[in-house]
């Protein structure tokens, strides 16, 4: 068994933990820390929103041109004095995206870019894209999000309670918030693409989320019929159960995401890439986050203000220190009665081999025959 597994294995059996629950509120700070730079990023910077959004021109060259993509971005900035996302399509024609460009500035730019490339401008095609189309998805967007959001709420607080419910919600925002402001801070543009690369990041960071809440809710069962544990303590037993499942988990949708990113999106040029690659990676790093690090101590929370999960804490609680003062007068019974059991329980060492001290010769006799 690798490493990994025999570490997922022992966290499983519980010989092993990480005391998540106890430092919840690092991980909060954390995140409001996160949350509030995100919040700070959209409000000061705002959403660089795309063509579809906003509305604006798309020239298309003619097929094998023979421009390519660095000067074509040359030439469009210094046209429309505007960013410009230029693409080289298959047929070797190169598309130029300029948004907030109306009719005039649309015929002007044309017959710059003509000049620049040394065509005809009818060998540039113009076309105008207006900001409805754009408005539309938005809405819809926003209406899916909505409905998404309320489902999810229904169906966790009938598969499990509705303080998982809130916790769930709590994390999805949180996850949300994070990715839009990574978005304003880094200055992406925001297409179509993003939206689906939203609302995609919603389904698995519930799934990350549900997967511990399953578990939790399998080991609290019949829980206040005990004395061993708190609530919080099988709330942090359940996270150290999957930590490796979830952490496997996000790896493996990470790398993908993580080679269109910084590799087609980077390296290779492919800037048309970002767009969705960007939110799902932030999306995916986010969601596995908070699955563990938000949402099961935001439940701890919530269930440890019940009144069964209180005089359930105060019973364990008193139990360990009724544990420990019986366990202390028996230590100091042990050091008053004139034995030292580690002598007679510890292997007495002679020579080259171990040899268990005979309990019936006297302390301080060499074993062996007498001479």
């Amino acid at each position: 068994m690798s490493k990994l597994g025999n570490l997922g294995a022992r966290l499983h059996r519980g010989e092993i933990s990480y005391d998540f629950i106890g430092h919840r509120k690092l991980w909060y700070g954390i995140s409001i820390l996160i949350t509030i730079t995100a919040v700070l990023g959209l409000a000061v910077r705002g959403l660089n929103m795309g063509i579809d959004f906003q509305g604006g021109a798309v020239f298309t060259t003619e097929k094998k041109s023979g421009i390519s993509v660095s000067q074509a971005e040359d030439a469009a900035t210094a046209a429309s004095g505007h960013d410009a996302v230029v693409q080289k399509l298959g047929d070797g024609s190169v598309r130029i995206q300029i948004s907030g460009m109306d009719i005039n500035q649309s015929d002007q730019i044309k017959n710059k870019l003509a000049e620049d490339f040394k065509v005809a401008p009818d060998s540039i095609a113009a076309d105008l894209v207006g900001p409805s189309w754009g408005d539309q998805i938005a809405n819809k967007a926003w209406q899916g999000l909505a409905i998404f959001m309320v489902l999810v709420v229904i169906y966790l607080a009938i598969a499990f309670e509705w303080r998982m419910a809130i916790a769930a919600l709590v994390a999805l925002i949180h996850d949300i918030t994070i990715t839009v402001g990574i978005y304003a801070l880094v200055g992406f543009e925001v297409t179509p693409g993003t939206v689906i690369g939203l609302l995609t990041i919603l389904g698995y960071s519930l799934y990350d989320t549900v997967v511990v809440f399953d578990s939790l809710k399998e080991q609290t069962k019949d829980l206040t019929k005990q004395t061993r544990f708190t609530y919080s303590e099988v709330a942090n037993r359940s996270i150290n159960g999957t930590l490796v499942r979830s952490i496997n988990t996000t790896v493996v949708a990470l790398l993908p995401v993580a080679g269109l990113l910084f590799i087609g999106g980077g390296f290779l040029g492919a800037g048309t890439l970002n767009d969705i690659s960007l939110s799902l990676f932030v999306g995916l790093a986010a969601g596995a986050y908070s699955s563990i690090f938000i949402a099961t101590p935001l439940v701890a929370d919530l269930k440890e203000l019940e009144p069964q999960n209180k005089a359930l804490k105060k019973r364990v609680l008193a139990k360990r220190a009724q544990s420990s003062e019986e366990e202390g007068e028996r230590g100091e019974t042990r050091a008053t009665d004139g034995y030292d059991d580690a002598e007679d329980e510890a292997p007495a060492v002679v020579g080259p081999r171990a040899q268990p001290a005979s309990r019936g010769r006297g302390r301080g006799r060499p074993s062996g025959k007498r001479r």
